[in-house]
């Protein structure tokens, strides 16, 4: 369907995650190259294009347990994480010796639960994966299991993918899997379930239709990406549930390949901009000039130089409330600095930030993409 593929084509930032069923062959546990470089071709179409793209990928821990000769089975913690820790350079390196081949610069990101969910970590995160993106990388994300306990890990890479598309601001997630989309009923038992080609809402019903079905080399099932779904729809991220047992799995879903798309009601903007508005209590307050409440206005950043005051104590990251000289708040924001380092750059100008504060921050100190006015 036309309709449900141009969401892909017409997204700015996608995220793909690769389950481990797709990418190591569950006998051997050998990565299955062919199949990596026809996704390879795939992405490197998606940049040519003017897409960025990010992978979030599954696979250390099955490539590594066939190296160190561990048995099929449930692994004990300590062993998934020496498997993972052995994988993760393979997987490294498969991934850029394939990804090179069309010419993509990859960088690997390795994550925690704690990561996406801890202020600072989340931002030193996100500003590490959309430099690299700026610059033309792919980042390959995993799951750190080298150093997550069982209470500090995701156990699946489908909510990750969802919070790393959140995190950036992706448009669009595609989460390839051994299935091509979402049925009422489990296939495998009922053939003659009704395949659902497009979700605008999580009902109750929707999220019944969830399972626990799990492969010999992966983990999640249907439930997990349902729950991506929630997370990915509320950022305003559209994600495809997509078969990923083919070659050039993504130039399938542009060419009408069935899947499932969850349709994402606002942007990635707009719902940034909903959850700063609604979803955050103010830390501190930044006091404005009468030339930086017209240029507000008018749609720009609130730069340094346009702040008078600061108020409370806050880190980076914060919401502040911006507020008029007669006190009056226009609006409220993400703040780039801590209150210590704002209120040493009030008043200059953005070119004087690097030589006041020692290091080169941003020249607004609130961005125009995380202000939003009364």
């Amino acid at each position: 369907m036309a309709a449900l593929s141009d969401r892909l084509t017409g997204a700015k930032r996608i995220v793909i995650k690769i389950g481990s069923a797709l990418l190591v062959d569950s006998e051997s546990g050998k990565l299955r190259k062919e199949w990596l470089s026809a996704l390879a071709e795939d992405i490197a179409a998606c940049r040519s294009r003017g897409q960025e793209v990010l992978i979030v990928s599954s696979g250390s821990i099955a490539m590594g347990r066939q190296v160190l000769g561990l048995k099929p089975g449930t692994l004990k913690l300590e062993e998934s994480q020496a498997a993972a820790a052995t994988g993760q350079i393979q997987l490294a390196h498969a991934y850029q010796d394939i990804l090179g081949t069309v010419d993509l610069k990859v960088a690997q990101i390795l994550l925690t639960l704690s990561d996406t969910e801890e202020r600072r970590r989340y931002l030193n995160a996100r500003s590490t994966l959309t430099t690299l993106l700026g610059l033309g990388a792919v980042p390959v994300v995993n799951e750190n299991d080298t150093v997550a306990t069982s209470e500090i890990r995701y156990g699946d890479n489908d909510r990750l993918a969802a919070r790393v598309a959140q995190m950036i601001g992706a448009d669009c997630l595609i989460l390839l899997s051994d299935v091509d989309g979402l049925y009422e009923e489990d296939p495998t038992r009922n053939p003659n379930a009704r395949f659902i080609e497009q979700v605008t809402s999580l009902t109750e019903d929707i999220m019944a239709m969830g399972g626990g079905v799990q492969t010999a080399v992966g983990s999640g099932g249907m439930v997990t990406k349902l729950k991506a779904a929630q997370i990915a729809m509320a950022a305003g991220c559209h994600m495809y549930i997509a078969s990923g047992t083919v070659l050039h799995p993504i130039a399938a879903i542009e060419q009408g390949a069935r899947t499932t798309c969850f349709v994402a009601e606002d942007t990635p903007r707009s719902a940034r901009k909903k959850w700063i508005a609604g979803g955050l209590s103010v830390q501190g307050t930044y006091v404005v000039d009468a030339g930086a409440q017209a240029a507000l206005n008018r749609g720009t950043s609130l730069l340094p130089a346009g702040v008078t005051g600061v108020e409370g104590q806050f880190d980076r990251g914060d919401l502040v409330s911006i507020r008029a000289p007669d006190g009056r708040e226009l609006g409220r924001g993400l703040s780039a600095y801590s209150s210590d380092d704002a209120h040493r750059i009030i008043g200059h100008k953005s070119s004087e930030i690097a030589e006041i504060l020692g290091y080169s921050g941003r020249d607004e100190i609130v961005h125009r993409d995380e202000l939003v006015l009364d």
